[in-house]
């Protein structure tokens, strides 16, 4: 480009010395009249070839800014390329598919979600969490996933949890999640669901165990364009449908975050060990092949998949959501995998029996009565699951035991107390009572009282105080009465002489006794409002110090 500007510049001066010779030629040359005419008409000429000149420089000017631009274009486009490749590298090869089909428009197109949910395009925030609340834990043995729907009726979800956690130690408590999946686009009912599970389990929320995630209000698809099937009426297909896209959302969820995932509703009980049993199972298996553990044989109750297995398991079901429910597609995946058309039935079976294997007793009971689906009642139970434990016994100290309420039929509160059943008694009202008054004043290290059990598991104690007794009441007061620079109560004392030190919370109390108080007389449950509801006491744990 310089070059062609340098070259018509020297063209250009050269034609312009040779025009004021000639012009200085025929001046002289002509009459003087004649003169003035002459240089007239140069002038106006060399005017015309000057903007004509000017013009055309400003034309290679602009093409040499542009040719400057595209050069500064590439570099800025190779770094930024470099930028890319660094990024690209650190991509897993799904998350590279993914990009290379929304990117690439002259390559065969993979069907994504959004190929089956085509309306998640309308909103950025569709695939977002409404609700997320929890750490983000990840690098588990164990997700456990729990969708719940608003019943209306009852119910369990808050039981279910209570049965999953007091059922798992310290280190299991570190080596698993649990995903409560509010399965409801009602943004005030997922809230409030939320706020009561924060309040009810803030230490394993805050410890990483337990997280709560509800889907965004444009997850779902329009459900009345759905066509019935199978001789289902409408309302039953679209439950069914949602239910799908309900367990797509909690695989996807969860996949990145452990090692297996366990499929959980909202209305069970768990066996004890049930953690490691099922953990053990997983890891002795002689083949890698399995693609489904089975741990209750109840519809999807605990089903255990390799994290691996989500995406084709979220893919299938996402073809065929409106079409058939779970446990079908769950099946129809394994005859994909292994049947042969050409083999007959059994021969099918046995080919998915190595990809489905059942584990003997089940770990998980379903307890619920009332369905999701509404009006439906559901009295199914697992046969494998046994006999249920309504009671846990404990080796409590000796003492005598008294309380104001009713007991309903054998259900006595010796018998809670000694560990051989439950104790359960009519509804309590304010003022009722549960003595504990020991033999002999003994040292206590903690307690633990549970309200409800399986069978009966909203029988429970509310708004109900844990009260003790220390034998030398007059050197508890000046030990553990009074604390820090102004003296502060920091126990309530009862008028009678009990001093308050716990509450029940979701129908268990449990806590440690300060050792300051000595030997204890007495420990007493008082109830402070009328309860709705019956009352049944499965396990009492009083255990002495060393």
């Amino acid at each position: 480009m310089r070059l062609r500007n340098g070259t018509f510049l020297t063209v250009f001066l050269f034609c312009l010395c040779g025009f004021i010779s000639i012009s200085w030629y025929t001046a002289f040359s002509n009459p003087k009249g004649d003169v003035v005419d002459i240089y007239q008409r140069e002038f106006l000429a060399l005017r015309d070839r000057l903007h004509t000149a000017e013009q055309e420089n400003l034309k290679r000017s602009k093409e040499l800014n542009l040719v400057l631009d595209e050069i500064k274009r590439a570099i800025a486009e190779k770094q930024a390329l470099r930028d890319v490749n660094h990024t690209w590298s650190s991509l897993s090869d799904e998350t590279k598919l993914k990009l290379w089909n929304v990117t690439n428009k002259n390559v065969l197109q993979l069907p994504t979600i959004f190929h089956h949910l085509p309306h998640l395009l309308a909103k950025e925030n569709s695939l977002q969490p409404a609700v997320h609340v929890g750490q983000g834990r990840t690098g588990v043995s164990i997700v456990m996933g729990i969708p719940s729907v608003k019943r209306e009726v009852h119910s369990y979800l808050t039981d279910t949890l209570n049965s999953l956690m007091s059922e798992l130690t310290v280190a299991e408590k570190e080596d698993c999640v649990i995903v409560v999946f509010i399965a409801e686009t009602d943004q005030q009912y997922a809230n409030s669901v939320a706020d009561n599970l924060k309040h009810l389990f803030p230490i394993e929320i805050q410890s990483g165990l337990l997280e709560i995630i509800s889907p965004s209000v444009n997850f779902y698809p329009d459900f009345s364009r759905l066509k019935e099937s199978f001789g289902d009426p409408k309302e039953r297909v679209r439950w069914r449908t949602k239910q799908n896209l309900d367990y797509c959302f909690l695989m996807m969820y969860a996949q990145s975050k452990g090692t297996y995932y366990v499929q959980l509703e909202d209305d069970i009980v768990a066996r004890p060990n049930y953690f490691t049993t099922m953990k053990n199972f997983a890891l002795q298996q002689p083949s890698e092949e399995w693609m489904i553990l089975e741990f209750s044989q109840l519809g999807f109750i605990g089903k255990m998949f390799k994290s691996l297995d989500l995406s084709l398991i979220v893919e299938f079901m996402l073809m065929f959501y409106k079409d058939k429910p779970i446990d079908w597609l769950l099946d129809h995946i394994l005859w994909v995998k292994v049947c042969n058309p050409e083999k007959d039935a059994k021969h099918c079976d046995r080919q998915k029996a190595n990809l489905r294997i059942r584990f003997k007793p089940s770990l998980f009971q379903h307890v619920g009565t009332h369905s999701s689906l509404a009006g439906k009642i559901q009295k199914l139970k697992d046969k494998d699951f046994g006999k249920q434990t309504l009671h846990k016994g404990h080796a409590n100290p000796p003492a005598e035991v008294t309380t104001s309420l009713k007991t309903y039929q054998h259900f006595t509160l010796e018998k809670a107390y000694l560990g051989e059943d439950f104790f359960w008694a009519f509804t309590p009202v304010a003022g009722d009572f549960i003595r504990i008054r020991f033999f002999q004043p003994v040292r206590i290290e903690k307690y633990f009282f549970r309200s409800g059990n399986i069978e009966h598991p909203g029988d429970k104690l509310f708004n109900t105080t844990v009260e003790v007794l220390p034998f030398d009441n007059i050197q508890s007061d000046k030990e553990t009465l009074k604390e820090g620079r102004e003296k502060a109560p920091k126990y309530q004392r009862t008028e009678d002489g009990f001093i308050r030190i716990g509450t029940f919370l979701n129908g268990i109390a449990e806590g440690e006794v300060d050792a300051t108080f000595g030997p204890l007389e007495a420990i007493r449950l008082s109830v402070l409002t009328d309860s709705p509801v019956w009352v049944t006491l499965s396990e009492v744990f009083i255990k002495k110090a060393e």
